[in-house]
């Protein structure tokens, strides 16, 4: 699915309710709060702070896809296109960062080569 799928199908699910799309501030609280909670499970699982012992263990791919929610539901709200704006982004670093990083080797496509031996 493409960004555009996504934000049409979250706006789909809101649509049917009379309260729509939360106001800017609380979609930006909400967004905190759902980082913050990606930040705490990826302190338990890399960092230095065990989780306790009945703590459950969270999932960072839910973790990410709620914050994906709540950034969706900011740009629908805001008329946002995320495709151009994902795309003008990509843009952006390709040309800026085009150098930046040591690049790995082409990979070959070709068979190894076997000696006649």
């Amino acid at each position: 699915m493409s960004l555009t799928d996504y934000q049409q199908r979250v706006d789909r699910w809101i649509s049917q309710f009379e309260e729509g799309y939360f106001h800017p501030l609380t979609n930006l609280a909400r967004l905190t709060e759902e980082v913050g909670e990606f930040a705490r499970e990826v302190n338990h699982r890399f960092g230095q702070k065990p989780k306790k012992a009945d703590e459950p263990d969270g999932e960072m791919a839910m973790e990410m896809a709620d914050i994906l929610f709540v950034l969706i539901c900011m740009a629908n709200r805001e008329g946002i296109d995320l495709d151009t704006a994902f795309a003008r982004m990509m843009a952006k670093v390709e040309t800026r960062d085009a150098n930046r990083w040591t690049r790995k080797p082409p990979a070959t496509d070709a068979p190894p080569v076997q000696s006649a031996c």
